[in-house]
């Protein structure tokens, strides 16, 4: 689908955007018929990159509308890392204790959806929530670098969905499965460099009702502290990204769902929710 904030024009929202965030920079993955390619948004247009954004800046010199081109996958991380249990309400209403330490698994990176994508409810009669989170892109190589030096290896960020079945993660005692189904990941639409995130907005609205609000100052670790923690177990590379955890709110979603995710005053990540046409042996539902 072509890119669009309901009633607002992109060029109108990215202008106020830039605005209130002297030097912030966006990027995104950008679709124009069947070509894709990274570009750099300034004001309405896009400027076309010769490589992925978070290995080198380099325009083309070519330059697209962004009214003109289809929004798609705005990162291809080697790795996806998320967080658990870094808000304190929300372990809360898990009924969990804080472990002392950053709580990090892995999820699928084909578990990605772009903004506008359609979030396919794998198993219908489970429970199945919704999680809004930051998400880190990292932009250098990272191994055993120090809390003090961990934004060095940050590129930018961007809003990101952890979409969780809940009756899997209860039997299976583990993390993988139940979050990495495809499409289990939203995320975008654009990346962000050049921005504090400290103390930022982070809310998710379900269908306009407001699900999740809070902070990114109530994180129990913050970015810095993730990074450092996730590069001593393994290498972190440019492009990877990290989920650093939702807050209170969690909530389970329902084919025909509308989710909005908004952090700060960035565009809103928004995407639909449908039962999955494939059973769990991938044999097509008539």
């Amino acid at each position: 689908m072509h890119f669009r904030f309901l009633n607002k024009r992109p060029c109108v929202i990215l202008s106020q955007l830039y605005r209130n965030n002297q030097g912030m920079r966006a990027f995104g993955g950008f679709k124009s018929g069947d070509r894709f390619f990274y570009g750099e948004m300034r004001g309405d247009d896009v400027h076309l990159l010769a490589r992925p954004y978070w290995v080198d800046i380099e325009p083309t010199g070519e330059m697209r509308k962004l009214a003109e081109v289809d929004v798609d996958l705005p990162v291809a991380p080697s790795k996806l890392i998320a967080v658990g249990l870094n808000y304190s309400d929300h372990i809360a209403e898990m009924n969990r204790t804080p472990l002392g330490a950053p709580l990090i698994w892995f999820k699928a990176p084909s578990s990605l959806l772009p903004d506008g994508g359609t979030i396919e409810i794998a198993f219908p009669e489970h429970r199945t929530d919704f999680e809004v989170e930051l998400a880190i892109v990292i932009g250098a190589t990272a191994k055993d670098v120090s809390a003090e030096r961990a934004l060095n290896h940050v590129f930018g960020y961007t809003i990101g969905l952890d979409i969780s079945d809940r009756d899997l993660q209860k039997t299976e005692k583990q993390f993988g499965r139940c979050k990495s189904f495809d499409t289990y990941t939203p995320i975008g639409p654009f990346v962000y460099s050049d921005v504090d995130v400290s103390d930022l907005s982070i809310e998710l609205r379900q269908n306009g009702e407001v699900r999740q609000q809070a902070r990114t100052s109530q994180m129990i670790y913050s970015v810095a502290q993730i990074v450092s923690f996730a590069s001593q177990s393994t290498t972190l590379v440019p492009g990877d990204v990290i989920l650093t955890g939702t807050p209170s709110g969690v909530g389970p979603i329902r084919s025909g769902d509308q989710l909005e995710a908004e952090i700060g005053d960035w565009p809103p990540l928004r995407n639909r929710a449908a039962d999955a046409r494939t059973d769990y042996s991938g044999a097509e539902i008539a």
